[in-house]
C-alpha cells in the first residue's frame, strides 16, 4: 500500500526501530534522516555507480548528438545525463552538448532527470505519467516519431528492449547509450549478516532507494546458500520502496512493499512515509 506522509509526526517516532539502509551514494544523508527521528540504522551499501571502464560508447553517442543531432532524447536517469556531461567536459564539448540537448525534445522518466536537466539550464519537453518504462512508453504513444533520430539513455543491467521497440513502433530510429556501470559496494559478509538479521526478525524495515540494491541482496543470498533465509527475511521484514521501479524489483524478488511515497519519489518523502505508517499504528 502507498502511504502519503503527513499529520502530526513526533521528533522521535522512529525510536527503537532498526532500519537496514542499502543506499550507497547518499548513505550518510539518508541514514541521518532516519537517525534524527530516533532510528538505529544498519548501513550496508549495496551498489556503487562508476564511470565506464571504456568511455568510447558514451563518446560515440555524444558525437552523434553533436554531429547529426537527435530530434528527441529519452532520459531514464539523472545519473545518466551527469555521466554524459562528464564525458562531454573531458572532450571539451560541454557547451556544444548543452546546446544540442536544448535543441531536442527531451522526454524524461521522472524527477531525477528533470533535476539533472535543470543543472545544465535545460527543461524537459514531456515527463512520463509514471516514473517507469511503461510510463515513458505512454509518453511517447501520442508522438509521431517517423524518421526522427531518438537518443535513448539507458541504465546498467537493463537493455530495455520494450522501450526501444516502442520508439521503433512510432517510426523512430533509437540510438541507445548506457553511460555508467554498477559495481558491488558492500562486502559480501556484511550483506550475508543483513540477510540473517532479517530472517531472525531483528530488522524492522529495509529501505530500498534503487532496484539494483534489491538484486544485489538476492544475488548474495543465492550465491552464499542463504536462499531460505532471504525468503524468510523478505517475508517478515517490512519493506519501504522509494518508487514504483523499486517496488517492481521488490515484488520480482518475492517481497511485498509495506510503504512507499505516493507521488514524490525521493529519500525524504520515503522517510516520512515510514514515519506515517508507524504513527498510524502499524508499528
Amino acid at each position: 500500500m502507498a502511504i502519503t506522509a503527513g499529520g502530526d509526526l513526533g521528533a522521535g517516532d522512529l525510536a527503537g526501530k532498526r532500519i537496514l539502509v542499502p543506499e550507497s551514494r547518499d548513505l550518510d544523508l539518508f541514514a541521518g534522516m532516519m537517525e534524527q527521528h530516533g532510528a538505529e540504522t544498519i548501513r550496508c551499501p549495496m551498489v556503487k555507480i562508476l564511470d565506464l571502464d571504456d568511455p568510447a560508447p558514451a563518446r560515440q553517442w555524444l558525437e552523434t548528438l553533436l554531429g547529426e543531432g537527435f530530434d528527441d532524447i529519452v532520459l531514464l536517469t539523472g545519473e545518466g545525463l551527469r555521466r554524459l556531461m562528464k564525458v562531454a567536459r573531458a572532450i571539451d564539448r560541454e557547451a556544444d552538448t548543452v546546446a544540442a540537448i536544448g535543441r531536442a525534445r527531451v522526454f524524461v522518466r521522472g524527477p531525477k532527470p528533470v533535476k539533472a536537466l535543470r543543472e545544465i539550464g535545460c527543461t524537459p519537453y514531456k515527463s512520463a505519467p509514471a516514473p517507469t518504462t511503461d510510463g515513458v512508453i505512454a509518453a511517447l504513444a501520442t508522438e509521431d516519431l517517423a524518421g526522427r533520430r531518438v537518443g535513448v539513455q539507458l541504465y546498467p543491467d537493463n537493455p530495455n528492449e520494450p522501450l526501444l521497440d516502442a520508439v521503433r513502433a512510432r517510426g523512430g530510429l533509437p540510438v541507445a547509450v548506457t553511460p555508467y556501470r554498477y559495481a558491488n559496494d558492500s562486502e559480501t559478509g556484511a550483506v550475508q549478516a543483513a540477510i540473517r538479521e532479517m530472517a531472525e526478525g531483528r530488522i524492522d524495515f529495509v529501505a530500498f532507494t534503487a532496484s539494483p540494491q534489491v538484486r544485489r541482496l538476492h544475488e548474495v543470498a543465492d550465491a552464499c546458500g542463504l536462499g531460505d533465509a532471504f525468503r524468510e527475511g523478505f517475508a517478515r521484514t517490512r519493506i519501504a520502496a522509494v518508487g514504483p521501479v523499486v517496488a517492481e524489483a521488490v515484488e520480482a524478488a518475492g517481497g511485498t512493499v509495506a510503504v512507499s511515497p505516493e507521488s514524490t519519489f525521493h529519500m525524504k518523502p520515503l522517510v516520512n512515509a515510514i514515519r506515517k505508517l508507524l504513527a498510524d499504528g502499524a508499528g
